[in-house]
């Protein structure tokens, strides 16, 4: 059965079609979520302003562990050791070359002829091997070019040592049968294709990006271009769910996790959303399929599972462990607990790294004459630390408490509390990150007291900053 990689581009298509404005930040949380859900390749935006765009990509390759980073060069030598300096922090690392490939895009946006075209390419892809064994070039408009002209410019950049090359349909004007048909005559006319991998970018404007995606794959393409975010081509949880569904009749998989697709969509959603602060990051979460379902204390961890099923996770034992004993500590302090909490429940204790500090229990003394007194009690490898602070504040007390037992400061990037549900047992929501290294982590906690779920929510900040650390 063949790999389908998919390709996120989510953040090369929101400047190109100014459909986005996504800070700093906000990227890095993007780009840390599709690197936790196994897309194959993260495209990022190129270097156009030397010392700002460096800084990004920099930061960007630090953070991508799983993942491949692509990112596009310009065709001189200065652009491709810029763009190499900058992104060689990553695991993996792709340089892309990309050329429009169609005779009227050649002539206005390329301002160069088609034989010139074929030799700068070959030329740039060339020089990008020399620093890296993974190059792709992209073709774009490829769709719109004549196919044995696409041929010859296809064998000089493998002969270059491209390992990749992607055809895009800008035009998004082919039915997927057509689409289908490009792909096996261009496998005819460049032979060399059978020997690496063929990517292939749809544009959506006749609303059959995602079909014409499919086509492509049964026709032998191996990579796939995707958004997490709407934009106008292929939709990336909609191929990978149909690669999952369909993976025997395509013959064909994605290592992408379907399981976490939901709330790493949702999550990408409410960054990439206009009105971030109404967004909440649980509206839409809940499938129809469990909506109006209430779950008590005395259910049992089988029926729990099963509702969790049902919205779209896949939970290993232990993940279902520490779901169920999440559950357990909110059903005893409410009457019942909502499909909507449920999967707040998962979210915060499943699909997390191993924990190096676990909450054994704290103690918070807070009044209006007083400072606020924090006693918290962690277990890190079995072993019992326990600290007291003074704070402004139950949190800011909680906090310094765990920092003393950590023996480590870590700046406060943000912080936040939303109530996830309704009513006077509502479950609260805390968000944490914080720095380390010049890196972003996120921690997020439930409970009925809002207290708690901070000190969870720094305490799964934390297991993160020291699951690389020890890694």
């Amino acid at each position: 059965m063949r790999d389908i990689r998919v390709s996120d581009i989510t953040m090369r298509e929101a400047i190109a079609s100014k459909a986005l404005s996504l800070s700093f930040k906000e990227k890095l949380e993007i780009v840390k979520i599709l690197d936790r859900i196994g897309v194959g390749s993260i495209e990022v935006e190129g270097i156009e302003s030397s010392k700002v765009d460096s800084l990004r990509i920099k930061s960007i390759a630090s953070l991508v562990k799983n993942s491949t980073l692509a990112v596009p060069v310009k065709m001189d030598e200065d652009s491709i050791q810029a763009v190499w300096n900058a992104a060689k922090g990553a695991k993996h690392v792709r340089l892309q070359v990309e050329a429009a490939v169609s005779p009227s895009c050649m002539e206005y946006i390329q301002r160069k002829k088609a034989d010139t075209l074929i030799a700068d390419a070959a030329e740039a892809v060339a020089k990008c091997a020399q620093l890296t064994d993974d190059v792709e070039f992209v073709a774009i408009d490829a769709t719109r070019t004549d196919v044995a002209y696409l041929a010859r410019v296809i064998d000089a950049v493998v002969a270059a040592g491209a390992k990749t090359v992607t055809v895009c349909d800008a035009a998004g004007s082919m039915l997927p049968e057509e689409f289908a048909q490009f792909i096996a005559d261009l496998y005819q006319a460049a032979p060399q294709l059978k020997d690496i991998d063929l990517g292939i970018s749809c544009c959506n404007n006749l609303n059959m990006a995602d079909a014409c995606a499919v086509a492509g794959v049964m026709a032998g393409a191996s990579i796939v271009k995707a958004t997490s975010y709407p934009m106008g081509v292929v939709a990336l949880d909609n191929v990978a769910r149909i690669l999952a569904a369909k993976a025997d009749a395509l013959g064909a998989q994605s290592k992408v996790r379907v399981t976490e697709l939901k709330r790493a969509m949702n999550q990408i959603s409410r960054l990439c959303c206009d009105d971030r602060s109404k967004a909440s990051l649980f509206t839409g979460t809940v499938s129809e399929a469990v909506e109006g379902v209430v779950l008590t204390a005395g259910d049992d961890q089988a029926t729990v599972m099963q509702y969790v099923e049902r919205l779209g996770y896949s939970l290993s034992d232990e993940d279902a462990d520490a779901v169920f004993e999440a559950f357990k500590k909110i059903a005893a302090s409410k009457e019942r607990v909502s499909a909507t909490e449920l999967d707040a429940i998962v979210a915060s204790a499943a699909l997390q790294v191993p924990p190096t500090y676990t909450l054994d229990g704290y103690v918070i003394n807070s009044g209006l004459s007083f400072k606020a007194t924090s006693h918290i009690s962690l277990r890190k490898n079995g072993e019992l630390i326990e600290a007291v602070s003074l704070g402004d504040g139950p949190i800011d007390s909680s906090f310094k408490s765990i920092e003393s037992v950590v023996g480590k400061h870590y700046e406060l990037d943000d912080f936040s509390i939303q109530a996830v549900t309704e009513g006077r047992e509502a479950m609260g929501e805390s968000v944490v990150k914080l720095i380390a290294d010049g890196k972003v982590y996120s921690g997020r906690g439930i409970s009925t007291d809002i207290v708690e779920s901070s000190i969870r929510a720094y305490i799964n900040a934390l297991n993160k900053i020291a699951y690389e650390e020890q890694n």
